[in-house]
């Protein structure tokens, strides 16, 4: 007999090219060495079961493959516990290689404990599975020795109860592992049919939930429109939602990078600009302005202060008059003109200022009148305004101030968003509590609103279907059998064992029943 960890001798040769021999252990647990694919099959320990070949020994039976090719094994176990690691190949066959566990998945320290529960179960199952042994073992010696009556009695229920606990034993042991070790056909089901499990998992996920009329039948049920507005009605929940809003907004203008912006802001700017004639609409608007009469304030003004300008800078308005005057012309002459001049234009400019109904305003209403229907209709002056716009926006002045509006926007944003008592965010709040109290109440919009939802999440679930049932099965597929086993087994074996149990006393109650009605109907 070799030592653990030892090579693989006495019961078999290893060589080389790829097949290795069973080495025995004081556990159960052999030791695969080879250059190709190794298999080894460990003789059980009778406390706990058979340990897979190729891996290190631990209280189980496993041990540690070594050599460059794929171990596998079935161990051989007792009932006491089961083979311990069997995944279903046959010996001598390599196991395919399969994708690393997900992290998420992976044997725990937490689902060793629960192992340990389930091995208390098993132990327990298996206690009243040897006390029932003992009964039988009994109970036939006493009736072998010439007692009648009870011993007949005890000695068929406590047959058929190990008959109905080797039984159940069998069958949860056969989801796990190969009961005994044997490759039993259906057998290993949840290390063999992991796959196969995970895609039929998917197809009846997408089947039976993903379907456009459960999914419709759901939202439809739970009234979401109605809810939703009587949540957003609460002035605390508004508070909430637009406090999320607010740092939604923030993260959002925080990842975009202003040069990038200002690129797209000035040449959206300017293309809008560029390719919307502007004469037209101006013409509309100054039309409208003289047929309101909205002009006249402005005229106002400019008479008012062309006014008191005249009245400040008399002196440089009669110079003014006075250089252009001839230069044959006497000196006290050009005088002489320029006051004259100068006060005509004060009793035009007070006169015009002073009388609603002067000529000249009437003469400015027809200019500008007559403006605003060129801006329209002339070719020749919708021309000129576009060269106009065109250099305007061409200048690099403009283009710098297009381009520093987003700043200005971001910036005015931003703190918006901060200031719990800015103007935004009042008014976000209370729209929110206004759609909330309108959907509270409005079925029309509760409808729509529930319409909407069941479109959305009607049209995802139908179109990607299949990716959200491949989560599932790829998901399962991902998982290491040895580790979905044993976990599964961790979680839900404690539960499994009292099927044992029940099995050994269903067993032993059914027996008692057979024995004595085929007793009583015999004499």
């Amino acid at each position: 007999m070799s030592t653990a960890g030892g090579p693989a001798s006495a019961a078999g040769t290893a060589d080389r090219a790829g097949t290795a021999g069973r080495t025995n252990t004081a556990d159960g647990a052999g030791t695969a060495s080879g250059a190709g694919t190794a298999s080894a099959a460990g003789a059980a320990d009778p406390a706990d079961g058979a340990g897979t070949a190729g891996r290190t020994n631990t209280a189980d039976g496993a041990g540690t493959a070594s050599g460059a090719g794929t171990a596998s094994a079935a161990g051989v176990a007792d009932p006491v516990d089961g083979a311990d690691g069997a995944d279903g190949a046959a010996p001598g066959r390599a196991r395919p290689t399969r994708p690393a566990p997900l992290a998420s998945f992976a044997y725990t320290a937490a689902d060793e404990e629960k192992r340990r529960g389930v091995r208390r179960m098993k132990a327990t199952a298996t206690g009243l599975l040897l006390l029932v042994a003992l009964v039988f073992t009994l109970a036939t010696w006493a009736e072998n020795f010439g007692v009648q009556g009870w011993p007949g009695y005890v000695a068929a229920a406590a047959e058929a109860g190990m008959v109905g606990a080797l039984a159940d034993w069998f069958a949860v042991t056969a989801l796990f592992r190969h009961p005994l070790g044997i490759p039993i056909p259906h057998t290993a089901i949840i290390p063999n049919k992991k796959d196969q499990l995970g895609a039929s998992l998917g197809s009846f996920v997408g089947e039976n939930f993903l379907s456009e009329d459960v999914v419709r039948t759901r939202l439809r049920g739970l009234s979401l429109g109605g809810r939703l507005g009587a949540w957003l009605a609460e002035p605390a929940h508004a508070d909430r939602v637009t406090a999320e809003l607010s740092t939604a907004l923030r993260g959002a203008l925080a990842v975009l990078r202003d040069s990038d912006v200002q690129a797209v802001v000035g040449e959206a700017i300017t293309r809008r600009a560029e390719t919307a004639e502007i004469a037209p609409g101006i013409g509309k608007t100054l039309d409208k302005i003289v047929a309101d009469g909205a002009h006249h304030r402005t005229v106002d003004l400019i008479c008012a202060r062309a006014h008191n300008w005249l009245i400040t800078h008399g002196d440089s308005v009669i110079d003014a008059i006075q250089g252009g005057a001839p230069g044959w012309t006497p000196r006290f002459v050009d005088r002489k003109v320029g006051e004259r001049v100068y006060k005509e234009l004060i009793r035009f400019v007070t006169e015009m200022r002073d009388a609603p109904n002067h000529p000249a305003r009437a003469a400015i209403d027809r200019f500008l009148a007559d403006f605003a229907s060129d801006l329209q209709a002339d070719t020749d002056t919708r021309a000129r305004v576009e060269r106009m716009k065109s250099d305007m926006l061409s200048r690099p002045e403009v283009q710098d101030i297009i381009a520093s509006a987003w700043s200005s926007v971001r910036a005015m944003i931003i703190s918006a968003a901060e200031d719990e008592r800015s103007e935004l965010r009042l008014r976000a709040r209370a729209s929110l509590m206004s759609l909330g109290a309108r959907l509270a109440t409005d079925g029309r919009l509760q409808s729509k609103l529930e319409g909407w939802i069941e479109n959305t999440a009607v049209y995802v679930v139908t179109t990607y279907r299949e990716e959200i049932t491949s989560l599932i099965s790829d998901t399962v597929a991902s998982w290491d059998a040895e580790h979905t086993s044993r976990k599964i087994e961790a979680h839900i074996g404690r539960d499994l064992q009292f099927i044992r149990i029940n099995g050994t006393v269903v067993g032993a109650l059914a027996g008692l029943l057979i024995y004595t009605v085929a007793h009583a109907l015999g004499g």
